[in-house]
C-alpha cells in the first residue's frame, strides 16, 4: 500500500492516459457538487445495504448519515455505495445461497472503487459474514458496523421477540393450544421495531463475533437498533475508519488464528447460533485459517455458557446490552482468551479488558465461576454418519435426549418433508429419529430446514422435542435436539444418503458421535447407486452448485478461499 492516502486517485480507470483519467474523474466528482478541496481528501467508502426486502436494515439511511458525519468530522470524504442486501425471510430458496454472491459483490466493489478505507454496514443473518468475507479478501482497512437488534413487543403480558418466540407460538398453534386469531395477533407483535432478531440468533451472534474478532468498535455489537447510541456508534465508526487510513491496519492484521479462537470462545459462551460455525469458517478460510473440529471441541469443553438469553435462556438482546454486553462477557472469559490480538483501533485486547467496568447484571451475564453450563453451547460430532463432522447445539437441546438410539423416519428432501410430516398415517413414534436428506449446500442451498417440525399428531399428543438430523442448517433462534450440517451431505454422496426408514441411529453427546447402526458393507452398497442432483444449466445457481464447499469449510466457493495456512 502507498504511504500516502490516494483518495479519488485510487485505481484510476484505465484509458491509457493517467492524467486524463484523473482529470475526468475529478470532473465527474465536481458534477456531484463536491468542492475541489474535498476532492483532495482521503476517501472512506461506506458499503450500505438498504432494501425494501430487508426489514433488519430499515434504519440504514440514518446509519449512513451518521457514519458520513463521523468521516467528515475526522477530515475525510465519505462515499456511500450499495451492495446486495440479504433479507433472511424474503429470499428463496435460502439466503445462504446468496451469501457468497454478496461477499463477491462487497470484495469487488471495495477493490474497484476509489477508497482508502471502508465502513461495512449490515445486520441481517448472512449480511455481516458476507461483508467480513469480502473485506478479508479485499484486505483494505475496514470496520464493521451492525444495524443492531430489535426491541421486544408484548402479548398478553409476555415479552415477545423474533424469532424464538415465533417458533414457540407456532408450535403451540400446530399443537392446537392456541387458535388462528391468537396466532394472527402474535404475528403483529413479534417484530415491533427495526433491527435484527431480538434474541441470540445468527444476526446477534455474528454481531458479537465481529466485535470479538476486533473488526467492530468495542461496545457496539449489542446496542439496540432504535437507541440513539446506535447512531453515535455509527459516527464513531466513521471517525475510526479515517484513523485506519493512517494506521494501515487491514483485516489480515485483525483476523488471525488467535482472534478466530477468541470468537469461537464467545460463540460458545453465548450459546450462540449454529450458523456462526459455518460463517466463521468461511471468514477465516478467506485468510487461510482453519480451526479443526477437534480443537473446537476442546474449546467447547473449556468454555462455559455465561449469557442467559433466548433461545438458550430467558433474556433478550436489549437485556444483554443493559447488563454490560460484550465488554462484560469478554472480561469473564479473559483467562481463556488470547489477549495479544488487536482490534481495528490497534488496541490489544488485554489492554482493553484491563480497564474497569462499572456494573454487570449477573442475572443476565453470569460470573465465570457460576455459569449457566460448565461447557460450551455447541459441540461438533463425528461418526460413520458424519465422517467430516456435524454440529449440535447442546445448550438449546433436551438433556434427556443427549444419549439416544432410535428408529429412522426418513424424508428424502424438503418437498417430501412438507408432504408427509403431518400425514396422520405417518409411521412415527416419540422415540424415533427424524432424518432429512438432500438439504445441504449442493442439495438445496442449505436452508434453515434442520428445525424439522414435530409431526402434528405427536405435537397434539404433547411431544415437544425429539432427535432430528439433517445436512441442513437451522435458525439461530431455534431450539431442540437437532443434529445439523452433516458432512459430507447426502447430495454429495455422504452416508446420510444411505439412511433408510427403520434403520437404527445412535446419538451420543458424551462421545460426540452420530452413527448409523448399519454394516459398513451395506452402507457402501446403498451408496453405490447414488447420483448427485443435476447441475442448473446457467447463471449464479450453476456456479453455486459447481463450486460450493461443504459446511466444515464454510460453504464458501472453492475459488475464493485461501489455500495457504496461517
Amino acid at each position: 500500500m502507498s504511504d500516502k492516502p490516494l483518495g479519488l486517485d485510487n485505481g484510476l480507470t484505465n484509458y491509457g492516459d493517467f492524467d486524463f483519467a484523473r482529470f475526468l474523474r475529478r470532473s465527474f466528482g465536481r458534477s456531484m457538487g463536491i468542492s475541489r478541496e474535498m476532492l483532495d481528501k482521503p476517501v472512506v467508502g461506506i458499503a450500505m445495504t438498504p432494501s425494501g426486502f430487508n426489514n433488519c436494515h430499515r434504519y440504514m439511511p440514518d446509519l449512513v448519515e451518521a457514519v458520513s458525519r463521523g468521516v467528515l468530522a475526522a477530515g475525510a470524504l465519505p462515499r456511500a455505495f450499495p451492495t446486495i442486501s440479504l433479507g433472511e425471510v424474503f429470499l428463496n430458496p435460502t439466503s445462504m445461497m446468496y451469501r457468497n454472491l454478496m461477499a463477491m459483490d462487497t470484495e469487488e466493489m471495495i477493490g474497484a472503487q476509489p477508497m482508502d478505507s471502508v465502513v461495512l454496514i449490515g445486520g441481517c443473518d448472512k449480511t455481516v459474514p458476507a461483508q467480513l468475507m469480502g473485506a478479508a479478501s479485499a484486505n483494505l482497512p475496514a470496520i464493521q458496523l451492525v444495524t443492531g437488534p430489535m426491541s421486544t413487543g408484548r402479548h398478553r403480558g409476555q415479552r415477545l421477540g423474533a424469532c424464538t418466540d415465533c417458533r414457540s407460538y407456532w408450535g403451540k398453534y400446530r399443537a392446537g393450544d392456541i387458535d388462528s386469531k391468537e396466532i394472527e395477533a402474535v404475528e403483529g407483535r413479534l417484530s415491533v421495531t427495526a433491527g435484527t432478531c431480538a434474541v441470540m440468533g445468527t444476526a446477534s451472534t455474528l454481531a458479537c463475533i465481529a466485535e470479538a474478532l476486533g473488526m467492530s468498535l468495542p461496545g457496539t455489537a449489542t446496542i439496540p437498533a432504535v437507541y440513539a447510541d446506535r447512531l453515535v456508534a455509527a459516527e464513531e465508526s466513521g471517525k475510526a475508519a479515517v484513523r485506519l487510513i493512517a494506521s494501515k491496519l487491514t483485516p489480515r492484521d485483525v483476523i488471525t488464528r488467535k482472534s478466530v479462537e477468541n470468537a469461537q470462545r464467545v460463540l460458545l459462551a453465548l450459546g450462540g447460533s449454529t450458523n456462526a460455525v459455518v460463517h466463521l469458517a468461511a471468514i477465516a478460510g478467506r485468510l487461510g485459517i482453519k480451526i479443526p473440529f477437534s480443537r473446537f471441541n476442546e474449546l467447547s469443553d473449556e468454555t462455559p455458557v455465561l449469557v442467559d438469553l433466548k433461545p438458550v435462556g430467558e433474556g433478550y438482546m436489549e437485556d444483554f446490552h443493559a447488563a454490560g454486553g460484550m465488554g462484560a462477557l469478554l472480561r469473564e472469559l479473559r483467562p481463556l482468551l488470547h489477549l495479544d490480538t488487536v482490534d481495528v483501533e490497534g488496541r490489544r485486547l488485554g489492554d482493553r479488558l484491563a480497564e474497569p467496568i462499572h456494573w454487570v447484571d449477573r442475572a443476565v451475564i453470569r460470573p465465570f465461576a457460576d455459569p449457566i453450563s460448565k461447557v460450551g453451547g455447541l459441540v461438533a460430532l463425528t461418526g460413520n454418519l458424519a465422517p467430516e463432522g456435524a454440529i449440535f447445539k447442546r445448550a438449546a437441546a433436551t438433556a434427556a435426549l443427549f444419549e439416544s438410539e432410535g428408529r429412522a423416519v426418513v424424508f428424502s428432501g424438503l418437498e417430501d418433508l412438507t408432504r408427509r410430516i403431518d400425514d396422520p398415517e405417518l409411521d412415527v413414534r416419540p422415540d424415533d429419529i427424524l432424518v432429512l436428506q438432500n438439504a445441504g449446500p449442493q442439495g438445496a442451498g442449505m436452508p434453515e430446514a434442520g428445525y424439522l417440525p414435530i409431526p402434528k399428531k405427536l405435537a397434539q399428543a404433547g411431544v415437544r422435542d425429539m432427535v432430528r438430523i439433517s445436512d441442513a442448517r437451522m435458525s439461530g433462534t431455534a431450539f431442540g435436539s437437532i443434529v445439523l450440517h452433516i458432512a459430507p451431505e447426502a447430495a454429495a454422496g455422504g452416508p446420510l444418503a444411505a439412511v433408510r426408514n427403520g434403520d437404527r441411529i445412535r446419538l451420543s453427546i458424551a462421545n460426540k458421535s452420530i452413527d448409523l447402526l448399519v454394516e459398513e458393507a451395506e452402507i457402501k452398497r446403498r451408496l453405490a447407486g447414488h447420483r448427485p442432483p443435476p447441475v442448473p444449466a446457467r447463471g449464479y445457481k450453476s456456479l453455486f452448485r459447481r463450486t460450493v464447499l461443504q459446511a466444515p469449510d464454510g460453504c464458501d466457493f472453492d475459488f475464493l478461499t485461501d489455500n495457504g495456512t496461517r
